[in-house]
């Protein structure tokens, strides 16, 4: 068991970092240097820069995330499901001296082709804080994660989070409008859409004209479309596992509160989990268990 070690969330576009001592953060910073916005500079010289003053040589480094792709600092192998819940920290993949990646998780099937990368950090850490057969965890590429109380056996991605930004920015569902207001109304009524009818497509055409014809106001278009996507893609995920009772839902506080909201209209009782609260039990476990 090693009781000092600095945790990292690399994701593309943020850079997240935590000292922690006998399993608690004593403290944390944040850069928004992402594995895609080194400004010229290598992971290296990033990581020295944002650890200053944490280091030692016997101080373990576990980084998650895209850190580990192949556009990151060193490749860290997806392990192909199914997998072991303790065999995500057995699989390290060493980078220097004592810093090390975490592996993403993988399906490849005729069926199924998906890829996790930093989620399952988060994932391991909300098995230990609360087991369930489910686990969902939101996003820009959201997933929806089949478990036991041994192993990861499937899980299925949905990119409702990109999607509600792509159409905002660059299709005629955004063009024009105003800044955008939090709409809780908007939200729900575009909720109720996308429960009840998830063949998506249809809809998102409607949501511009809603505004277009004065049935939408036009600051409410993000709440209104979140509602639509967040409902579709909760409504085709839980038919897929529909079998599953025990949920997690693994988020920050506001995409947590939309989830629940959908979750809840269908009949579905959930146990939230912090996002970063999970990701440093994942961490911990890891370093707790490898004792590297």
């Amino acid at each position: 068991m090693t009781s000092r070690y600095i945790a990292i969330d690399w994701g593309s576009t943020n850079l997240r970092a935590w000292l922690c001592q006998n399993g608690t953060a004593t403290q944390s910073r944040h850069s928004q240097q992402g594995i895609t916005r080194l400004n010229g500079q290598t992971p290296q010289a990033v990581l020295a820069e944002l650890t200053h003053g944490w280091c030692d040589s016997d101080t373990p480094i576990i980084m998650a995330g895209m850190v580990g792709s192949n556009v990151g600092w060193k490749e860290a192998p997806y392990l192909p499901l199914p997998v072991t819940l303790n065999g995500i920290g057995e699989r390290l993949t060493h980078v220097t001296g004592q810093v090390w990646i975490v592996p993403g998780l993988s399906v490849n099937r005729s069926d199924n082709h998906n890829v996790i990368r930093g989620e399952e950090t988060q994932l391991l850490g909300a098995y230990q804080l609360a087991p369930s057969s489910l686990y969902v965890l939101p996003g820009t590429h959201s997933k929806w994660v089949q478990a036991d109380s041994e192993c990861i056996n499937d899980f299925r991605t949905q990119m409702t989070g990109e999607l509600h930004d792509v159409l905002l920015r660059h299709t005629l569902v955004g063009a024009g409008l105003p800044p955008q207001v939090i709409a809780p109304q908007a939200f729900s009524e575009g909720l109720t859409h996308g429960l009840n009818d998830p063949a998506v497509l249809p809809m998102l055409f409607e949501v511009r004209a809603a505004y277009v014809l004065g049935a939408l106001p036009r600051e409410q278009v993000s709440e209104f479309l979140s509602g639509v996507l967040i409902g579709a893609e909760v409504a085709a995920m839980a038919t897929l596992y529909s079998g599953q009772q025990a949920m997690t839902l693994v988020a920050g506080a506001n995409l947590a509160a939309r989830y629940r909201q959908a979750l809840d209209a269908i009949g579905r009782n959930v146990t939230v989990v912090e996002g970063d609260t999970a990701f440093q039990a994942g961490i911990r476990s890891i370093a707790y268990a490898v004792a590297i």
